[in-house]
């Protein structure tokens, strides 16, 4: 019985890696047809998002599965029920890959981003790659060295956004209002992407060590907040 418990668990975590090489393809592909202009691209990001959702919904079964048969308690219980949490957040990570995607489409033919941000939204697109994949990773290692270092990379994030943020304002801005509510946007999504990454990262230090960070609980109320202006 609790080898089959055992094997369970790696499945779980084996499904919320999958999450991340997902989540992150869409970041990735919902970039590349946000800066080309790509509507076919962007519908494939758009369609895709559903391989996520299902995933999620997959996991959170087998979880509350494992709940209900196997009573945990302790450790295996913060397993669990962890697990749901992080796969929620990185369902919403897709769900912001996708409002990139819709973006690039709403914009079709031409491209959501003006020449002078195109660099600092292309660095957004790398960092939010480089962060999932790092995310992916301490799922699957529970190193918690890494799991910190992610901190650094949602500060280079922050940093980008502000970046994007001060072009907008800088009284310099030339491409009309419709352009400057699609990078306001399109930052926001990249920013949140982020930080939804280092939500993962805290809960698996949580996972660890057993100590909670209150912040993730404030953030989770951020992102509700922003989900409801966006209808996701």
């Amino acid at each position: 019985m609790r080898t089959a418990f055992t094997e369970d668990l790696e499945r779980i975590t084996e499904q919320l890696v999958e999450m991340t090489r997902l989540a992150g393809s869409a970041i990735a592909r919902a970039t590349t047809a946000l800066l080309d202009a790509d509507v076919t691209l962007a519908d494939t990001v758009i369609a895709a998002d559903h391989d996520i959702d299902r995933l999620r919904e997959d996991l959170d079964v087998l979880a509350v599965d494992l709940l209900a048969r196997q009573n945990p308690v302790a450790t295996d219980l913060r397993t669990v029920v962890t697990a749901m949490r992080m796969s929620a957040d990185l369902e919403r990570m897709g769900d912001l890959a996708r409002h990139v995607a819709k973006v690039a489409r709403l914009r079709y033919p031409d491209s959501a981003v003006p020449a002078d941000v195109r660099a600092t939204v292309v660095q957004m697109g790398q960092t939010a790659e480089r962060i999932v994949a790092k995310a992916g990773s301490v799922i699957a290692s529970k190193d918690l060295a890494e799991a910190a270092s992610l901190e650094r990379d949602d500060d280079a994030m922050d940093a980008l956004h502000r970046e994007l943020f001060g072009k907008l304002v800088d009284g310099r801005w030339e491409h009309g209002t419709q352009a400057a509510v699609d990078v306001t946007l399109v930052g926001r999504y990249y920013e949140r992407f982020a930080d939804h990454a280092v939500s993962v990262a805290r809960r698996v230090t949580f996972l660890v060590t057993g100590d909670w960070d209150a912040t993730i609980d404030r953030e989770d109320e951020e992102d509700a907040q922003v989900a409801s202006h966006t209808g996701a």
